[in-house]
């Protein structure tokens, strides 16, 4: 009985010290948030109207050069107008005549979509999608790149307009599943490039400077100075923290969880009741994002999860306790991490990253490099490229694409992207070819071939714009120096001969795949999935 008289006495100081906003919210009729059937005071998603579109899609009209032969004339009217501007714009008027660039059967006028993601730093970079425009005769955009173009919200169009982003850069189609490709469609891997940076909004439902004062210093005080702006009384920009650049959906959570006022007592119960209905509710991303929300304080208690039988809420409360700096959440994920049949392990890695330190994120990735499972050593390398470790080395091949080596595993593997920005990645490096190679490209004009007892490789190509001409290579059997000589650029001003052969990204990664299926190098190939945005724009 006393412990009950002693919640309500705390319930209503919080009602006492929550009496200047009252007014403004009583009438309000939000989303419930958190722990319905009590009253624990006032969070912030019960006053604000959150606005942060997960995404924007994005739309313009650009031209493919580098074609040979395969472009058309055809350009509607008022698109050619606005591309007769854009390439005067962009090139000087005595390098070339826009129309007749335009016009040139090795060029391509391409609608250009995206899904630009939002509440990000400027710069970051997603994928694109390109199309020949119906109507035109361009039969493929194989081997093109794509001119800068400029990207608007989608269903607007014309010079005054706001550019939100730009595109630029190699025609991506893939080639890995070669019969499913239609060479009218392409992609521009990493492409796109946001040029602003766009905030969270948080709109007051009934605007009031003081409230809006009291969220602005309460998520200062949580995140670090100049997370919180209050711009009006009715609005609130937030600025996602560097902790949560890559967790913008968490951070939207705490947010929403997190309460205005606060005394011992109410922790307390908050804490409670936090923790057992994290331990047995279904909506678990609620009550952990309310812990978090609330911080250190909420360590102790979260500690009893980690022995309960339920893989996810042990998981989910190492998570937690490590987001509010406990070592014993790390330990606890670190041992996740390690199980060979917990459905948690790359979770639990992403959240070391996330939220350890360096050398732990590192250490721990280095170590799961060597998993037997592909899915985790992919994770574990995705892990350390984020932290820029020493146990990847990476080189830029022809301005295009990377080739990143890891030799810390035992498994030899290929891996290459397919969205995203584009990489060919050889784990268990150095990787070495067997005698007696001999692949193809699918149109004959690629040839890697090496005779039983020839001491090089010998990578032939024909010109693409003059089939009389063979160009040809010698490479080591390394099959980083094969890359190299198939992909890297001619050195055309030195004058010496070229010290690669210029194949595209996409030819490059099939012709990897042909090699490790005809046993000329003992590695697994794996290719990543291709970009998302037909199905998103499909959607909308």
């Amino acid at each position: 009985m006393n412990t009950r008289r002693n919640n309500i006495a705390v319930l209503l100081v919080v009602g006492l010290l929550m009496s200047s906003c009252e007014e403004a919210v009583k009438d309000v009729k939000g989303p419930k948030e958190l722990v319905p059937e009590i009253s624990l005071g006032t969070t912030i998603g019960s006053l604000v109207e959150l606005f942060s579109a997960d995404s924007i899609p994005v739309e313009g009209y650009g031209l493919v050069a580098g074609l040979n032969g395969t472009g058309s004339v055809e350009c509607p009217p008022r698109i050619r107008a606005y591309l007769q501007q854009y390439i005067l714009k962009q090139l000087p008027t005595d390098v070339l005549k826009p129309d007749e660039f335009i016009s040139s059967l090795n060029t391509a006028v391409v609608l250009v979509e995206g899904i630009m993601p939002r509440a990000v730093g400027k710069n970051q970079y997603f994928d694109v999608r390109i199309t020949a425009l119906p109507g035109t005769q361009t039969t493929s955009l194989e081997g093109g790149r794509l001119y800068k173009t400029e990207l608007k919200a989608a269903g607007g169009f014309g010079i005054t307009i706001k550019v939100l982003a730009r595109a630029e850069g190699p025609v991506f189609i893939d080639t890995i599943n070669p019969k499913e490709s239609n060479k009218r469609i392409g992609y521009i891997l990493a492409g796109g490039s946001v040029l602003d940076e766009y905030k969270i909004n948080l709109a007051l439902r009934q605007p009031n400077y003081r409230i809006a004062s009291m969220i602005r210093n309460k998520l200062n005080e949580r995140f670090g100075e100049g997370t919180a702006e209050a711009i009006s009384p009715s609005q609130i920009e937030l600025k996602v923290p560097a902790k949560y650049k890559d967790q913008k959906q968490r951070f939207i959570s705490i947010v929403k969880a997190t309460y205005l006022a606060e005394t011992t007592e109410i922790t307390r119960e908050r804490i409670s009741t936090f923790v057992k209905k994290l331990a047995v509710s279904e909506d678990k991303d609620t009550y952990e994002a309310g812990l978090e929300a609330i911080g250190i304080d909420g360590v102790g208690k979260l500690g009893a999860l980690l022995n309960s039988s339920n893989a996810e809420v042990r998981f989910r409360a190492a998570r937690c306790m490590l987001n509010l700096g406990s070592d014993v959440g790390l330990e606890a994920l670190r041992e996740i991490s390690s199980t060979k049949n917990s459905p948690y392990r790359i979770a639990a890695l992403e959240a070391i990253t996330a939220a350890g330190s360096r050398t732990d994120a590192a250490t721990i990735s280095r170590k799961l490099l060597r998993d037997d499972d592909f899915s985790i050593r992919l994770a574990a390398y995705e892990q350390l490229r984020k932290l820029d470790d020493i146990s990847i080395s990476r080189e830029l091949i022809s301005r295009d694409f990377f080739l990143e080596q890891i030799t810390q595993t035992q498994h030899k593997g290929v891996f290459v992207t397919r969205s995203g920005q584009p990489r060919i990645v050889l784990f268990g490096a150095p990787l070495y070819c067997h005698e007696n190679i001999f692949v193809q490209s699918p149109d004959g004009n690629i040839t890697i071939n090496a005779p039983s007892g020839q001491p090089y490789v010998s990578i032939i190509r024909k010109h693409p714009k003059r089939p009389n001409v063979i160009l040809q290579l010698k490479s080591p059997y390394d099959v980083s120096d094969i890359i190299r000589k198939l992909c890297e650029e001619p050195l055309k001003k030195v004058g010496k001969g070229g010290v690669g052969l210029n194949v595209s990204y996409a030819e490059g990664i099939a012709l990897l795949k042909e090699m490790c299926y005809k046993g000329a190098l003992d590695a697994k190939f794996r290719a990543g999935p291709l970009p998302k945005i037909d199905l998103i724009i499909k959607i909308r």
